[in-house]
């Protein structure tokens, strides 16, 4: 039902002296390891593409940021939208119908986060 690429960058104005925006997260791709209940995995951090290193705040360089999620055991790995993402849905690229939208919203509703 979703975009087999599906990216994310938080369409409200940048701060003008915050040099680590804007952060574009990459929630799915076909490449990345699409997570599962069976996976139980622990440990995530969040890598920056765009600098090739692991992402944190002030830390990893100026600019543009290209952010996907890292899983210690499989590398690159999809991630469930957020409630920033569904809070700000025009951030979505490429954008989400009104029905690619609520299904995600009830999906969020229904694992109880």
């Amino acid at each position: 039902m979703l975009p087999p690429r599906l990216l994310w960058c938080d369409p409200r104005p940048i701060p003008r002296f915050n040099r680590q925006e804007p952060v574009t997260l990459i929630l799915r791709d076909p490449g990345f390891h699409e997570p599962a209940d069976e996976d139980g995995c622990t440990t995530f951090s969040y890598f920056c593409r765009t600098h090739d290193r692991f992402y944190g705040r002030k830390t990893c360089g100026e600019g543009p940021h290209l952010v996907a999620l890292h899983c210690k055991k499989h590398g690159p790995e999809s991630m469930w939208p957020q409630p920033l993402t569904l809070l700000f849905p025009q951030g979505f690229e490429p954008s989400l119908s009104e029905a690619q939208l609520s299904w995600l919203e009830a999906e969020w509703e229904a694992a109880g986060a």
